[in-house]
C-alpha cells in the first residue's frame, strides 16, 4: 500500500514540476501568436500562428527588419518589422528608404513592388518628423516599425516610435497552416 501511495506521489509530484516548467516557459520564453490581419503581407498572412521569442531582447537589443511582436495598447499585441533604430534619422522618399541619408534595400518588399502599375507608390513619402511624437532621430531605447503591407498597415507612422518597454520579443517561425510551416528569411 505505501508503495501505491509513493507511485501516486511521484506522478503528482511529476504533474506539477511539468506544470510550473510549461508556465515559466510560456511567461519568459516563448509564446503562440497569431497573425490578424493583411498588415504584414506579402511576408505573414492573416492566421498565420507563430512562436514569440520572448527572450531575444532580454540578451540583447533589435536588428534591423527583425519581425517582433509589441503591445500597441493594454488589449493588442501588433506584429510589425523593426526599420529604424535608436540614434538613426529615417526616410522615405520616392518609394525608397533612406537611413541616415543612406538608401537601404529591403529586399522582403521587391517581389511586391514588381507588382506595382507605373508611378504606383508602395510606401508613401514620410520623415521622422511626420510620426507621432518623434524627433530629428530615434531617441535611446526605441524603434520605429512598419508593417511590410505599407498600403495598409497600422505602425509607426500612425503609433509613434515604440519603446523597448512595449517589445514582447521577435518572431521568425510560422507552425500554421502546416503548408506554411518555416522560418521566414529576409
Amino acid at each position: 500500500m505505501t508503495q501505491k501511495k509513493n507511485e501516486w506521489f511521484d506522478w503528482i509530484k511529476a504533474l506539477v514540476v511539468a506544470g510550473l516548467l510549461a508556465f515559466v516557459i510560456r511567461m519568459f520564453v516563448f509564446a503562440p501568436i497569431i497573425v490578424e490581419g493583411p498588415s504584414m503581407l506579402p511576408t505573414l498572412e492573416d492566421e498565420d500562428h507563430m512562436i514569440v521569442n520572448k527572450f531575444s531582447y532580454l540578451l540583447g537589443d533589435p536588428d534591423r527588419f527583425d519581425i517582433v511582436v509589441f503591445h500597441a495598447t493594454s488589449e493588442k499585441d501588433y506584429i510589425k518589422r523593426v526599420i529604424g533604430l535608436p540614434g538613426e534619422t529615417v526616410e522615405v522618399k520616392d518609394d525608397t528608404l533612406f537611413i541616415n541619408g543612406e538608401k537601404v534595400e529591403e529586399k522582403f518588399l521587391e517581389e511586391k513592388k514588381k507588382e506595382l502599375a507605373n508611378n504606383q507608390v508602395y510606401t508613401f513619402d514620410f520623415t521622422l518628423e511626420d510620426i507621432p511624437g518623434a524627433s530629428l532621430t530615434i531617441p535611446d531605447d526605441h524603434i520605429l516599425v512598419l508593417g511590410d503591407n505599407r498600403t495598409n498597415s497600422t505602425d509607426s507612422r500612425l503609433l509613434g516610435l515604440i519603446s523597448y518597454d512595449q517589445l514582447v520579443g521577435k518572431t521568425s517561425f510560422i507552425y500554421w497552416p502546416l503548408d506554411r510551416i518555416g522560418i521566414i528569411k529576409e
